[in-house]
């Protein structure tokens, strides 16, 4: 049965995803939003704000030790995962494509809004982890910094060159609306909705709704595979460190996935660059405030790879102005040290 619940909370992420990136773009056009502001802010925090609420619940609801530790984990574990699985998914997509010749072996992004979300992550998130470590009892300070970090990158976000959305596919709502008006026999409001786009108010309505069901599918998806793991006597702690984050990640890998496979790679990686700021930030703040704040270990560990990962994407991109898709590939290689790690541990 937990198999079953499963792939059916796959399937719902999957067309969640579909209507929640048809509806982003959707609302950018009508906005008149560049691609870096509707990848980078809008879907990065509409589908990064769901999962924050893990951490917040955990610390300022439950309080207690363990609480605290499973929001600390939750914390780290977001950007860990965006910046090494789901980098690495887009790179599997874009193989997945070359390999059909469905298109070239490359990713098509906007160099210097890539270069700027993960030059802000790299300092933001370094300086969360390793300022404490160096100065005591300055966590008010760097979580002030935080908040004010954010605001700064979204003000240069909204202000930066980007090209604006390229989108030609209708509003999947208005599409069903017409359909059903059609079915129907109302030909007259059928040609007044085919004369005008759809409003905002459906354009919001959709982008809410998919990220309902989104968020609904991967709540079903963890709670079902924490069934099975401890049904197959699987350790919690490599269930906590390992597979629950990938879960947690899944609106945000499955939106870039389907971006990808669409040629869409700006809206893709900056989906996930832009969620990295965001969970280098405001999250991260709350871990300051309301937790020791002790990051060692694994933790630490998780928070070096992550770092290393965006690095590494941000030399290529210095260098040689473009991000290739061998490059978020080897996101995929710093999750398996992690989990090797963990297992040799």
């Amino acid at each position: 049965m937990e198999i079953a619940f499963l792939v059916f909370s796959l399937l719902m992420i999957l067309l969640s995803a579909e209507f929640f990136t048809n509806g982003v773009e959707s609302l950018g056009r009508k906005l008149s939003l560049s691609q870096a502001v509707v990848g980078s802010i809008l879907a990065a925090v509409g589908t990064a704000l769901p999962e924050t609420i893990l951490p917040f619940v955990a610390i300022l609801m439950h309080g207690g030790e363990a609480a605290k530790n499973i929001g600390v984990g939750a914390i780290l574990g977001a950007p860990f995962m965006l910046s090494t699985l789901a980098f690495f998914l887009v790179g599997l997509s874009v193989l997945a494509s070359f390999l059909m010749k469905k298109r070239k072996f490359e990713l098509i992004v906007e160099a210097h809004s890539m270069k700027r979300d993960l030059l802000f992550f790299v300092v933001m998130y370094s300086f969360a982890i390793f300022f404490p470590l160096l100065i005591p009892k300055s966590n008010i300070f760097i979580a002030i910094a935080l908040v004010i970090g954010y605001v700064i990158y979204a003000y240069l976000t909204f202000r930066g060159e980007s090209a604006d959305i390229m989108h030609t596919e209708e509003l999947y709502f208005k599409r069903l609306l017409g359909g059903a008006r059609r079915l129907a026999g109302s030909a007259s409001s059928e040609a007044h909705a085919q004369q005008h786009g759809a409003g905002l108010p459906l354009i919001s309505f959709q982008v809410l709704a998919a990220l309902a069901v989104m968020v609904s599918g991967a709540h079903i998806f963890v709670g079902n595979l924490e069934k099975l793991s401890t049904a197959w006597g699987m350790n919690p702690l490599l269930f906590a460190l390992l597979i629950a984050p990938v879960a947690t990640e899944l609106p945000e890998k499955f939106n870039s996935v389907t971006w990808t496979l669409k040629g869409r790679d700006t809206l893709a990686m900056g989906n996930i660059t832009g969620a990295m700021v965001f969970q280098s930030t405001f999250p991260v703040s709350v871990g300051l405030l309301f937790t020791d704040w002790n990051i060692s270990g694994l933790a630490l560990f998780s928070a070096i790879l992550a770092l290393t990962s965006a690095a590494v994407a941000i030399a290529e991109i210095h260098m040689r102005n473009k991000l290739s898709p061998a490059t978020v590939l080897l996101g995929g290689i710093f999750y398996l040290i992690y989990a090797a790690t963990i297992f040799l541990g």
